[in-house]
């Protein structure tokens, strides 16, 4: 991975919230040529099948294990960085991580397509709101008195299960910065050697 990249991949894990969110919709709307939404309630729509497209993506990160307390709050902040959480996908037996896959409404979308971003490649998952609802672990109740939005977790114990029921493919940090219009100039020799 080249500086470049690898420059690309660490900002998008320093994404929150929604901006986050609006890099994994550009995604998938460029990876399937999707349209923007019928409403406020779903991410995309695809017109060739007609199917309303709720997209979800969650950073995958090392679980912290320590509660943050007063005595050691300067040393949590210190170990919070990217480079000491971040997981590479074949980390994924070794490491605790606990990914949440959450805000889901699942009678306002026909699709959900979902995943995980590692430091070396994206995992991306696709499943109707029907399988969605049926997920070992799924919750439709993400707050208090707020039925009809759920949430799921994805871990080590159970993202076997995601991958083989769900797996739709996966895109480098490559392909990524090149779908969103970025150019990748081919590497000299000399190039090689420096990196």
């Amino acid at each position: 991975m080249t500086k470049k990249i690898e420059k690309f991949r660490d900002g998008v894990f320093a994404l929150y919230t929604r901006r986050f969110g609006t890099v994994a919709e550009f995604m998938i709307e460029k990876m399937y040529d999707f349209e923007e939404p019928k409403n406020q309630y779903h991410d995309r729509y695809d017109r060739i099948n007609n199917k309303r497209i709720e997209i979800k993506f969650a950073t995958a990160l090392i679980s912290n294990k320590s509660k943050i307390t007063f005595k050691n709050i300067i040393e949590q902040i210190f170990n919070a960085s990217m480079e000491k959480r971040a997981l590479e996908s074949i980390d994924i037996k070794t490491q605790i991580f606990d990914a949440n896959i959450q805000q889901i409404k699942a009678d306002c979308f026909d699709i959900l397509y979902y995943g995980l971003f590692f430091t070396d490649k994206v995992i991306i998952l696709k499943a109707s709101s029907d399988e969605v609802l049926r997920m070992p672990g799924y919750s439709n109740k993400q707050h208090k008195n707020n039925e009809g939005e759920g949430q799921f977790h994805i871990k080590p114990d159970n993202i076997d299960y995601h991958i083989k029921n769900y797996f739709e493919k996966e895109i480098t940090y490559e392909e990524l910065y090149t779908l969103f219009g970025g150019k990748i100039r081919q590497k000299r020799k000399k190039d090689e050697q420096d990196d």
